[in-house]
């Protein structure tokens, strides 16, 4: 018989997890290509496991086709993590998922690098293509 793990469950809910709306703009340059990096250094989060907090610096790449990020509904998103437990890589996945769904990018690439913990630096890196592009 299989133990159970101890952090069997704690993220059980993350897909279904309610954050601030990510708003955008309508972008006057969509027949061009370009590149936006936002970078948060001082992104947190809360361990899931331990209650302490994490700490990241956060990447985001995109090349915008008919919408771009609004910044200030993005901040408040990324502010919204600082009481919530989740793991690095389903911070990671989860913030690239709303990401795409508030602007619909051409592709889009972010990078969570994480501050070490228990002498391990995590980094989790995931992208998305439009399969249109």
């Amino acid at each position: 018989m299989k133990n159970k793990s101890a952090y069997e469950g704690l993220q059980s809910n993350i897909r279904k997890l309610k954050t601030p709306k990510i708003e955008s703009w309508k972008n006057q340059y969509p027949d061009k290509e370009y590149t936006i990096v936002l970078d948060i250094p001082e992104f947190t989060c809360i361990c899931p496991k331990t209650g302490l907090p994490d700490f990241a610096t956060i990447k985001i790449e995109y090349a915008p086709r008919i919408y771009c990020v609004e910044l200030k509904s993005f901040k408040m998103y990324t502010i919204f993590y600082r009481n919530i437990g989740i793991f690095h890589e389903h911070l990671t996945n989860k913030m690239l998922e709303d990401f795409v769904n508030a602007c619909k990018p051409r592709w889009a690439k972010i990078t969570s690098e994480f501050n070490p913990r228990g002498g391990i630096k995590t980094t989790v890196t995931r992208e998305y293509k439009n399969e249109d592009y």
